[in-house]
């Protein structure tokens, strides 16, 4: 480090008119992730009361069944929320072409 900016790094660092939050907001995230994972939550309850509780599976615990719904409710809402930001992407694109 150089004496001129008294040891403080975020000397050397410009200005940003937007930055990663910016970016973020432009592709409405967090409203993607919010419906992804409802949806992803709402399946995975779904599936668990259609597998596990209505068809009497009692072959493994139920906390079996809630661990692996838990874990599809993750993924599955990973997946839509990097679609729903995908089609933000797009039709962002669009407006900007």
């Amino acid at each position: 480090m150089s004496d001129d900016h008294q040891g403080r790094p975020e000397a050397d660092v410009p200005e940003r008119p937007g930055g990663t939050r910016a970016f973020m907001e432009a592709l409405s995230v967090r409203r993607n992730a919010a419906i992804g994972f409802g949806l992803g939550i709402g399946g995975a309850a779904g599936l668990l009361v259609a597998v596990a509780l209505a068809s009497g599976a009692e072959t493994y615990p139920l906390a079996y069944y809630g661990g692996l719904s838990f874990v599809l409710a993750t993924g599955l809402g990973l997946l839509l929320t990097i679609l729903l930001t995908l089609g933000s992407l797009f039709a962002l694109l669009r407006r900007l072409e």
